[in-house]
């Protein structure tokens, strides 16, 4: 690992190891707690075509994990990046997107497959998807048979396996049920929404007659199994601090941030984090003091701060070297944990009191609650309203169409029902 990763501090490899034992013994637990009530069977994983075994011709329910995806290898930064840059609800760069895209992509390539090989060689994102994917729906088939088999799917935005791989599979897998399941937290139009437009527009295009009814769970930002994970790692991660300073240790929850014109649009999403550190922060009764912070911004338009390696920097100079931070907008591992959370901000502050708690991963209690909140989304055939509400300065047309799309589908399938 060191020759992966020169920069990781002996306590980070521990961190590092502690991590992966606990994430074997989440799944090892998992499996036993399946086993107790079912013989466990491994679910072959729907994401290409050669893995097909056509689920759904019992009228299952497909569960399809939305999310931005990640390279799995440094050789796919590129294309991934590519992707990235031209997806104009993500990253609008106006009518020339389609040649700044590129260029971009083409100069930001080599810097950003470093930061991959520093993590390893690419990024986890699809493993922990994919095994919190099947291990949902094996709780799902148990706790809501109506709807069984419930098979699962992942579609990726911007990387294997792209939601247009996984849109043709399901097609031909025959799948006629399927619930859109964002693996974003808390709600974006540019990342949610831009899920969605892309179903919509495959939609569209490779579905004309409707074969899929499609429904949408698209934020659950306060879950009761969402919150405990949270609170349950970071009382974790607490416990190594001396007993006389832990109660002092700042916690820095960290979230993606959105550039202002976005979040002046009206964009949900600063809202909905902030309702998720509250509600994490009320589990923990306020043991300690908080900040909600916010990472990843490019560019030199203004986003939304205070930044997360501003904030560690301020604070270190301020002498307050405790600091926990929680990616709080974050199912899994992926770049911004592993490189700019854990190298850029931690290893370089160089501060054995400044930590990360562990991503949600494959914790059981996580997966159990993306079963829960799927069950309680079949058992009422519902989507959230929030969903066709659009933000009060949308201009979009694709937005527009995509919600009205998505309210068909939904009063087709009320209709049904």
């Amino acid at each position: 690992m060191a020759s992966i990763c020169p920069r990781l501090t002996s306590q980070m490899l521990s961190t590092r190891r502690t991590a992966l034992t606990r994430a074997n013994a989440h799944l090892a637990a998992l499996r036993a707690a399946s086993s107790s009530t079912t013989r466990y069977t491994p679910r072959r994983f729907l994401a290409t075509p050669s893995e097909s075994n056509n689920p759904t011709s019992n009228n299952g329910t497909a569960i399809v994990m939305l999310n931005m995806g990640g390279p799995s290898t440094t050789d796919e930064v590129g294309d991934f990046l590519s992707r990235l840059f031209m997806d104009k609800d993500l990253i609008p760069l106006g009518p020339l997107q389609k040649y700044l895209g590129p260029l971009i992509s083409r100069r930001r390539t080599p810097k950003i497959q470093h930061q991959y090989s520093e993590i390893g060689g690419g990024s986890p994102i699809r493993k922990w998807t994919e095994l919190q994917a099947r291990e949902a729906c094996n709780i799902l088939d148990r706790t809501n048979p109506s709807t069984a088999p419930h098979i699962p799917y992942v579609a990726f935005r911007y990387a294997n396996p792209l939601t247009e791989d996984t849109f043709n599979q399901m097609l031909s897998d025959g799948v006629t049920r399927a619930v859109a399941f964002t693996q974003y937290p808390q709600y974006s139009c540019s990342t949610t929404g831009s899920s969605l437009n892309e179903l919509w527009r495959l939609a569209k295009k490779f579905d004309p007659q409707g074969k899929i009814k499609w429904s949408v769970i698209d934020r659950w930002p306060t879950h009761p199994g969402l919150v405990e994970t949270f609170a349950r790692h970071i009382e974790e991660s607490l416990a190594t601090y001396p007993s006389s300073e832990r109660d002092q240790v700042v916690l820095l929850f960290s979230a993606h941030s959105l550039p202002m014109s976005v979040v002046n649009r009206g964009d949900p999403y600063p809202a909905e984090v902030a309702a998720t550190v509250w509600a994490v922060m009320q589990r923990l009764k306020f043991s300690n003091p908080y900040r909600l912070v916010w990472q990843s911004q490019v560019g030199p338009s203004a986003w939304l701060g205070a930044q997360t390696a501003n904030t560690v920097e301020e604070y270190v100079k301020k002498g307050q070297t405790n600091l926990l931070l929680i990616p709080v907008a974050f199912t899994s591992d992926h770049i911004e944990t592993l490189f700019e959370l854990d190298l850029e901000i931690i290893g370089e502050a160089k501060q054995p009191g400044i930590k990360r708690a562990e991503s949600l991963n494959g914790d059981p209690i996580f997966i159990k609650a993306l079963a829960e909140i799927a069950k309680d989304h079949l058992e009422n055939q519902t989507s959230n309203p929030q969903l066709f509400l659009r933000c009060p300065m949308c201009t979009s047309e694709r937005c527009k169409e995509q919600k009205a799309f998505f309210k068909r589908q939904q009063a087709e399938i009320e209709g049904s029902s």
